[in-house]
């Protein structure tokens, strides 16, 4: 287990791992985030220079995985499944309730699945490691609302927007606005008009 850190100021009596890095200026909201936070990389998680991991968001990452917030990212009361990558980009907006996961964490064949539900859980864990998993990015200044799912191995494209209540399944280019379940193209956005 790695080395841990109480936040001062916390309301949640909890602590810090040393893997998680943030810059001077990011706002990191409590320790409760972290509380699934189980990589053991040198850095499981990354919080850029002015970016804000509110509270009410929780970090579930797995031993080999890491989560990144770029500059000014701002996400709130997310959740965050990772088993290989997260990435946030610069300014992007994940709003509260989404879901961002790069695994599944149980096979997709049914019989696999019945076989794994039998087994304690101890003998689960080792079998989710070998779930496949992902890498899940959201560009820089995109905005996915509240509310929606990204599935594992999507990327949302620079400034793209994802409607409330979507659920991602493929590749969302850059400059559009998708919604729905599964999230279709709804619109492209004029990128000239759009700055940071």
């Amino acid at each position: 287990m790695r080395d841990r850190r109480p936040m001062p100021a916390d309301w949640y009596p909890g602590t810090v791992p040393e893997n998680v890095l943030f810059d001077v200026t990011a706002y990191v909201g409590t320790s409760y985030s972290f509380t699934r936070c189980r990589s053991e990389l040198p850095v499981g998680v990354r919080v850029g220079r002015g970016a804000s991991l509110c509270d009410g968001t929780v970090l579930d990452i797995g031993p080999r995985g890491v989560v990144s917030l770029g500059e000014y990212a701002l996400v709130t009361s997310a959740r965050i499944v990772c088993d290989a990558a997260v990435e946030i980009g610069a300014y992007a907006l994940i709003s509260w309730d989404v879901v961002l996961m790069d695994t599944y964490r149980v096979p997709l064949d049914p019989a696999e699945r019945g076989r794994l539900a039998v087994r304690s859980p101890v003998a689960r864990r080792g079998a989710e490691d070998a779930i496949p998993a992902l890498p899940v990015r959201s560009g820089r200044n995109s905005w996915i609302g509240f509310g929606a799912c990204v599935l594992p191995g999507v990327t949302i494209g620079e400034g793209s927007i994802v409607g409330a209540r979507s659920v991602v399944t493929e590749d969302v280019p850059p400059y559009a606005v998708v919604a729905g379940n599964p999230a279709r193209l709804v619109r492209r956005l004029d990128r000239l008009a759009i700055k940071p």
